[in-house]
């Protein structure tokens, strides 16, 4: 018998808190990375990043397995979805913004790019996910999530070598989407 989506949010809910409370300090080193790179003036702290991927993750996630890796996963693709949403409104029209490419130089597991950067990379993301998404998956774990290859292999039930094949293949993917000549936005 299928658990209901009560017994199954419960049940998020429960694996989240045991797991938050021993790795807040990694959910805050990661809040830090994606924010070390956003513009001096953006309005979200560390403490409320992590706060409410928190909620996202305990209100939305019923994928959520018990695991550090999982809880890790999943709070760095909540992160990474607030920060986009953020990026989005700072970058509309109305308040002056623009989108540019980012340089792949600097993807690097865990170091966010800036937030006119950050749309740019996250819409090519969403296209290798409809064409790969486990490669898009990986990403986000490596990139936004600052994981290691063994711990995306744990998240993910693959091998470290598989992981890593996934995550070249995916740079180099990424890297020709933001790369490529002809005009983003029109």
């Amino acid at each position: 018998m299928q658990p209901s989506s009560a017994e199954s949010r419960s049940a998020t809910l429960a694996a989240l808190n045991e797991f938050v409370p021993r790795i807040y300090d990694e959910l805050r080193a990661v809040a830090r990375r994606f924010l070390a790179r956003e513009r001096a003036d953006h309005p979200l702290q560390t403490t409320v990043l992590v706060h409410e991927a928190y909620l996202r993750v305990a209100r939305a996630d019923a994928r959520f397995a018990a695991s550090r890796t999982q809880c890790l996963a999943s709070a760095s693709l909540a992160m990474r979805r607030i920060l986009v949403e953020e990026a989005r409104a700072a970058a509309a029209l109305k308040r002056g913004g623009d989108r540019r490419r980012v340089c792949m130089e600097t993807l690097a597991p865990g170091i966010g790019p800036a937030s006119t950067e950050f749309l740019a990379l996250h819409e090519a993301l969403e296209r290798l996910e409809t064409s790969d998404a486990r490669k898009a998956r990986v990403v986000e774990m490596r990139f936004f999530g600052g994981m290691s290859c063994e711990e995306v292999a744990e998240a993910m039930n693959l091998t470290p070598r598989t992981v890593e094949r996934d995550w070249q293949y995916a740079r180099a993917w990424l890297y020709r989407e933001l790369t490529r000549d002809g005009p983003e936005s029109e």
